[in-house]
């Protein structure tokens, strides 16, 4: 090549890559910088990812039609611990999974497990997962006999004790690995989410009365997002949390749905940059619009990475945008309490809750199971105050529904499980006495 076409070939490749006409320039490459050098670095904090995308084509866990394993592979899964240290030594751990829930036995094989390895308070340990419908079949029940010549419970066994020992090593490694931080966090907003039920408000004979979704139903929307800096301004991890199904998707491919697209698209331009998705209560809430043929020419595939970038803008303002300070210390309280079904006969189950308080700054409230957006809008305005409430549902326990009596008493698929009617009060009158005990 002569130096001349050397000369045009370059200016081309330019000439294709520069932004177009009025868009902003790149910004030149520039020393990290804090968003609120105010605020004192005196946390310490770890990160630590395992990819936990199954090596099988396993059977897919979320919808109840499927009948056949996966066949391929879309984004991969992964588990996700951000470990905190405060300046007394206290520690707390989030392990986030890209599947399908967090079983109780899992919960407590884990959280006995780091209290024996890491000294880690089992009350400091929040598990939790992002409900994606595109994520393997989960078995923490010991195979049988009869399950020995069954591949789909063989299979799914197996990668449960391995995903077991996969947290348990991200959470050791992020303890041991922590390093001087800053801890900021605020909200923005991201309106994807709808309420899915209908609206039980209309007469019976209204034309709308039977559909759903329901426009004028309750949502949360609010994006919190809690910002790990180095003492330089370097962002190195993110915990950011919505409320809505991970359900874009309905095919049979692996894949984090919006939640795991939000992730990606966050750490894309930032390496070393972890984030780290928090799923909220939001057991009656759907990602809209949702599934193919809604949008003419958009698979259900675009739609997801659709919704995950416009959670993922939500979180970028949320990092930047009048920074409040995170202070120590860290105190924590975790109790399983007995929920009643109606049914007489049906044993009771133990329903975790947790209660974490970072200072007088950030409030973590997390529930077990799928539950109904009611409880988050109700823990925030009853707890609103100088701290931050920040509220998790799929925390710690995977066992169904979890309606607020109103569902309950109306009724529909988020309150087929049969709780008694004292569900929501014995939930909320827990939460409150351990607010209380960590607020003394």
């Amino acid at each position: 090549m002569t130096l001349r076409a050397f000369f045009f070939v370059v200016l081309w490749i330019s000439a294709v890559n520069a932004a177009p006409p009025g868009a902003t320039p790149l910004s030149p490459p520039a020393p990290p910088k804090s968003v609120a050098p105010h605020v004192p670095a005196n946390w310490k904090v770890g990160v630590a990812v395992a990819k936990v995308t199954p090596q099988k084509m396993l059977f897919m866990a979320g919808y109840a039609s499927r009948n056949k394993p996966a066949e391929g592979k879309v984004q991969d899964l992964f588990a996700k611990a951000l470990a905190l240290q405060d300046e007394q030594g206290n520690k707390l751990v989030f392990v986030t999974l890209d599947l399908i829930g967090v079983p109780q036995l899992l919960r407590h094989a884990v959280a006995e497990r780091a209290e024996k390895e890491f000294k880690l308070p089992q009350a400091n340990l929040v598990m939790n997962a992002s409900h994606t419908h595109s994520g393997p079949s989960l078995r923490t029940t010991p195979l049988t006999e009869k399950d020995l010549d069954n591949p789909k419970a063989k299979d799914s066994w197996e990668y449960t004790q391995k995903l077991q020992n996969d947290i348990i090593g991200i959470i050791g490694k992020a303890l041991a690995e922590v390093q001087p931080a800053r801890l900021t966090w605020n909200k923005a907003r991201c309106g994807f989410a709808m309420n899915r039920r209908r609206d039980y408000t209309l007469p019976p004979d209204h034309p709308n009365a039977n559909k759903a979704p329901n426009p004028n139903g309750p949502v949360d929307h609010e994006v919190p997002a809690l910002r790990v800096e180095a003492p330089d301004g370097t962002l190195r991890a993110t915990l950011f949390g919505y409320a809505c199904h991970n359900t874009s998707l309905g095919f049979y491919n692996f894949c984090g749905d919006y939640a795991g697209f939000a992730q990606e698209y966050l750490q894309e331009h930032r390496p070393g940059f972890t984030a780290l998705f928090l799923m909220g209560c939001g057991a009656d809430q759907n990602p809209y619009p949702r599934r193919s043929d809604v949008v003419p020419g958009i698979t259900d595939l675009e739609l997801s990475m659709q919704h995950g970038r416009s959670l993922s803008n939500a979180v970028e303002m949320a990092l930047v945008v009048n920074p409040r300070s995170v202070a120590g210390p860290i105190r924590a309280a975790y109790e399983e309490i007995i929920l009643d079904y109606a049914k007489p006969g049906r044993e009771p189950h133990p329903y975790p809750v947790q209660v974490i308080k970072l200072g007088k700054d950030l409030t973590f409230i997390t529930l077990g199971s799928e539950v109904v957006v009611d409880y988050s809008l109700r823990f925030k305005r009853e707890f609103a105050g100088e701290a931050g409430v920040w509220v998790a549902g799929y925390s710690n326990d995977y066992t169904g529904y979890v309606p607020s009596l109103r569902v309950l008493k109306e009724g529909g698929y988020e309150a087929a499980a049969g709780w008694a009617e004292s569900v929501e009060d014995r939930i909320a009158k827990k939460v409150h006495e351990m607010h209380a005990l960590l607020s003394k």
